[in-house]
Formats: structure tokens, sequence, C-alpha cells
């Protein structure tokens, strides 16, 4: 997938963790509460409307399909 993207968990009001570029073509938000859940899962969060994304669709589900989104969140839920 080309393009950047930046994923941002919100742990509080003003303090969020972010990774990526601030310019990013794709951009997901969650809840901190969520992506530390032992059952985490990117697509269903998505589906769920509790992972927001922001940016053009194609991109957000082909990044959804390759797992990254998981991964990526879950690096970033160890800076909690």
């Amino acid at each position: 997938m080309s393009g950047s993207i930046q994923y941002r968990i919100v742990v509080a009001k003003k303090d969020e963790r972010v990774a990526g570029d601030d310019d990013a073509d794709v951009v997901f938000t969650i809840p901190a509460a969520d992506v530390t859940a032992g059952d985490f899962d990117a697509t269903v969060a998505f589906m769920r409307g509790v992972l927001k994304a922001a940016g053009p669709s194609g991109a957000i589900l082909a990044a959804l399909k390759s797992g990254g989104v998981d991964q990526a969140l879950a690096e970033l839920a160890t800076t909690i």
C-alpha cells in the first residue's frame, strides 16, 4: 500500500499517543481501553465504530486487510 499512515491512541482528553507523520494519508484513532483489551482486532473494532479512520476508503481497507494496523496499534499501546 502506498501512502503514509498515522496511528493515534486516546488515553485521556488532550493525552494521545501518536505514531506516524502529521500529514499522513490515513489516520486511525482508537481509545486506549479498547486497544489494550486482550481480544483486540482492528477490523472488528473498525466495523463496530470503535476504531475511527480518516482518509481514502480503499487505503483504509487495504491497511486493515494487511494486518499492519493491529501490529502498529499493539506496539503503540506499549507506550501507555
